[in-house]
């Protein structure tokens, strides 16, 4: 290992550098989640970051990613239904398409379901689908997303 990348890992360590260079610059809980799922091979269950794997080597950068992942969620599962609502509002504004299309596809497809880190104990499992459900109940009739009609 080169002095310089020496000099990195014991200065930053893989953590910090993925909260100071990435996950910070994502406004809500609930993005960060969905960030940190899209890194998570649906295969292996490990998290693959190339840029931070060059920096740390992917075995620190899959601890990193699993534990950050693990600290977000149980960060979002001790927010009150109302901060929950607006940390994923906040998220919701964020993306790109018409907010009610989103909302319906949420609905047929659940891909909400991937956001949970796979250490996550079954009652916090639970939790999540319930509260995440409920305010997308509330969303729905917000936005006036009709029925869904599976078949259309």
């Amino acid at each position: 290992m080169n002095s310089s990348r020496t000099k990195r890992t014991l200065n930053r360590g893989a953590a910090p550098d993925l909260w100071r260079n990435t996950l910070a610059q994502i406004p809500s809980v609930f993005g960060k989640l969905v960030y940190l799922t899209s890194l998570r091979n649906s295969n292996s269950g490990e998290y693959e970051h190339h840029g931070l794997a060059n920096l740390f080597g992917s075995e620190e950068a899959n601890r990193a990613m699993g534990d950050s992942h693990a600290e977000l969620f149980a960060e979002w599962l001790c927010f009150d239904l109302q901060q929950q609502k607006e940390d994923l509002e906040t998220y919701l504004s964020e993306i790109e398409g018409p907010r009610r299309a989103v909302l319906k596809t949420w609905l047929q497809l659940e891909p909400y379901r991937n956001c949970m880190p796979a250490s996550a104990r079954e009652v916090e499992r639970t939790l999540f689908l319930t509260d995440l459900e409920m305010l997308l109940a509330l969303l729905r009739n917000e936005h006036g997303v009709g029925d869904l009609d599976r078949d259309a």
